[in-house]
């Protein structure tokens, strides 16, 4: 009895300790659930639970230095050494970790793109698939995943294509030989052909042995962005040639004894590409649609349950049997939503 009283009496000192520890253990799990939810439900939670968990962190460390029982002289030098280190480590990662969680908090603040967005970034450009506090990660053409610091994005400049629609452009150089009106009139046939609205078109220059077009038209389904630029291309080439217009860009030379009267083209396509001709778009951008689809279920999810809970505090004049019948609806539909978005999130871990 008197081994197990002496025991306790020894332990006893350090049960502050060891309830700060639980403490801290219980905050990160109450963070986890009420800042991040569960994974499917608020994907983007793991920016504000990063947060919470590393000033939790910093603040358990200080407070197990002062309730452990040791000597105070020694505490007070554990302290400073904490203070010391903390402070170093501040001072030699500010340009990195500190400099990238500060522009991860600014490009949240400012919101110039979203998940699904097609971004470009110096000589790096696809759609955004993920942002965290200290990187976004984008997918290119070639399908491969690019993790690019948020410093490198402040500290840039960011191109994005508006979501409500983008100008798609190629340029064309023709002889002077062509009436600038067929051309005008072919070109801007071919951005029909493309897909694309409101085409015109430009003279760009007046060179030396050829005239630059350019035809110009707005895209309203950016997804396609790149194929809709190749199609653009070919529709320029069929319009062209099928009215007999040579191309001579950049430049026009021959070294082949030709007969003057025979013009260079090619076949022109007779019958028009399939529609359910796959696109590049779906094999290369795989991972950024899966990432903006969790992303609008978590949009729609968030305004179903605000839905739920205007209902409930509604003061229309609704019977009791109409409120049940609509709680009930948006109930299956917030379920259905909890189990697509846990599916997409399931299809974006593995892509990783």
């Amino acid at each position: 009895m008197s081994d197990t009283l002496e025991f306790l009496a020894r332990g006893l000192p350090l049960l502050p300790a060891a309830v700060l520890l639980i403490v801290a253990m219980a905050a990160w799990q109450v963070i986890q659930r009420l800042l991040a939810g569960r994974p499917e439900v608020n994907p983007r939670g793991d920016f504000r639970v990063q947060v919470s968990k590393l000033v939790i962190s910093l603040l358990t460390v200080v407070v197990f230095l002062v309730v452990i029982p040791v000597d105070p002289q020694l505490r007070g030098q554990l302290l400073s050494l904490f203070g010391i280190v903390l402070s170093a480590a501040i001072a030699l990662a500010s340009t990195t970790f500190v400099g990238n969680m500060m522009a991860g908090m600014m490009l949240k603040a400012v919101r110039n793109f979203r998940t699904g967005d097609f971004v470009q970034v110096g000589d790096q450009f696809g759609r955004v698939t993920g942002r965290s506090l200290l990187s976004t990660e984008i997918q290119t053409e070639h399908r491969d995943l690019v993790t690019l610091p948020n410093l490198h994005l402040v500290t840039n400049p960011v191109k994005v294509v508006r979501a409500s629609g983008t100008l798609v452009s190629a340029e064309v150089s023709l002889g002077y030989d062509v009436p600038h009106q067929q051309v005008e009139e072919l070109l801007e046939a071919a951005a029909d052909d493309a897909g694309l609205a409101d085409a015109t078109m430009l003279v760009m220059e007046l060179g030396d042995y050829s005239v630059v077009y350019r035809v110009v038209g707005l895209l309203q389904e950016v997804k396609h962005l790149l194929s809709v630029r190749s199609e653009l291309r070919r529709a320029i080439m069929d319009r062209l040639h099928g009215a007999g217009v040579e191309i001579v860009s950049p430049s026009f030379m021959n070294q082949r004894a030709l007969d003057p009267r025979e013009a260079i083209l090619s076949a022109p396509r007779t019958q028009p590409a399939p529609v359910d001709e796959p696109r590049m778009e779906d094999l290369a951008f795989d991972k950024a649609d899966e990432a903006q689809s969790l992303e609008e279920l978590s949009q729609a999810h968030t305004r179903t349950r605000e839905a739920i809970a205007e209902l409930a505090d509604d003061d229309q004049e609704l019977t009791d049997e109409q409120r049940t019948r609509k709680q009930d609806v948006l109930t299956r539909r917030l379920a259905r939503l909890e189990t697509a978005m846990a599916e997409a999130r399931q299809r974006v871990e593995d892509d990783d």
